[in-house]
């Protein structure tokens, strides 16, 4: 019981079965997006935060010099993209090694009694 569509498809009444068809191809659409190349800019953003956020918060000394060099990375973005990458690279191996070290030293304090005051 199937009526024929003015798009040229069969009108199936609802419960039907749908009998396997594939879904109607359209002649016409937006297909895939193109690709948004940002290159290290958001990275960068983020880099800046979380370094200054460490520095200011936790004490991580490495902050400074990895949000300054996320800062730097963040204006080299759109012209030189390798370079940027690069500072970002850099940025973010000093933000994990502060942040290692800060753990380490709690670490060390609150196993060591120093912390108990």
């Amino acid at each position: 019981m199937s009526q024929e569509d003015p798009s040229g498809y069969p009108y199936l009444p609802y419960g039907a079965p749908y009998g396997g068809q594939p879904p109607p191809q359209y002649g016409y659409g937006y297909g895939v997006p193109p690709r948004r190349d940002e290159g290290p800019q958001a990275g960068a953003i983020v880099a800046v935060v979380l370094n200054f956020l460490s520095l200011a918060s936790c004490l991580n000394v490495l902050g400074l010099p990895g949000g300054i060099l996320a800062a730097v990375a963040l204006t080299r973005a759109r012209e030189q993209p390798g370079s940027a990458r690069s500072l970002l690279l850099w940025s973010w191996v000093l933000f994990g090694t502060g942040l290692v070290l800060n753990v380490a030293l709690f670490l060390f304090l609150g196993l060591t009694g120093r912390l108990d005051d």
